[in-house]
């Protein structure tokens, strides 16, 4: 009988301490993702009359796929924000637990991620559905609202401060303005020539205009934007 007792003064105090925690942890996150999408959405309704009077043909579009996840595109390019539903732990070598401020408190360590993914407007108006997409930013947050950004190129750097860092609206501004300038300096590169020099019937036949050959930024390349990554 002591024995059960004790299993189950371990289960509640697991419960307690870390599903709790838990919980706190996602559902700062699912606040942290609607603001995100108001941003998003105020981003994409400030710059639509801005490109249409550089060209008509420049398309800025807002969309709410699901509670989880948005697109924002911008001309050629997608934006793709996604909420992942579960709390994550970090490795006992990341950075993170050199700082005092997760010292202090290990519980601060324990974070809900956004991934933001860029994507080829056409791979969604075609459904070419082999096109690739690349991660250039995930942003952690932890109950307290601290955070920061692994990312590309000013992503990786400008946001790495987690014990000082407190996200907020105007943050998340920032975070997507960056994102965008981000994937609207990112190009199509053609592969090289042996990389798609054989292809099959059936990726012929699939659709009249060969859509489903896969496209991706970097396809058949070293991604460059992988040499300039940087991480808290």
């Amino acid at each position: 009988m002591s024995d059960q007792s004790n299993s189950r003064d371990i289960i509640l105090q697991l419960l307690r301490e870390k599903s709790k925690l838990k919980q706190d942890v996602f559902y700062t996150t699912i606040d942290l993702f609607n603001h995100l999408k108001e941003v998003v959405r105020t981003v994409a309704n400030e710059l639509k009359p801005l490109a249409e009077a550089i060209d008509k043909r420049i398309v800025v579009e807002f969309r709410e796929r699901n509670a989880y996840e948005i697109e924002l595109r911008v001309a050629g390019d997608v934006l793709l924000f996604h909420m992942h539903t579960n709390v994550f732990e970090f490795d006992t070598s990341h950075h993170i637990w050199k700082t005092g401020y997760v010292k202090e408190s290990p519980a601060r360590s324990y974070c809900g991620v956004i991934n933001i993914y860029n994507f080829l407007a056409d791979s969604f108006k075609y459904q070419r559905l082999n096109d690739l997409g690349y991660l250039i930013a995930r942003v952690f947050v932890n109950n307290e609202r601290h955070f920061f950004v692994e990312g590309k190129r000013q992503l990786g750097f400008l946001y790495n401060d987690f014990p000082n860092s407190v996200i907020n609206d105007e943050v998340l501004r920032q975070i997507v303005e960056s994102t965008i300038v981000y994937c609207l300096d990112f190009d199509l590169f053609t592969p090289p020539f042996d990389e798609v020099k054989v292809i099959t019937l059936g990726q012929v036949q699939e659709d009249s205009s060969m859509m489903s050959l896969k496209t991706g930024k970097r396809l058949g390349f070293r991604f460059q934007a992988d040499t300039d990554y940087v991480g808290y």
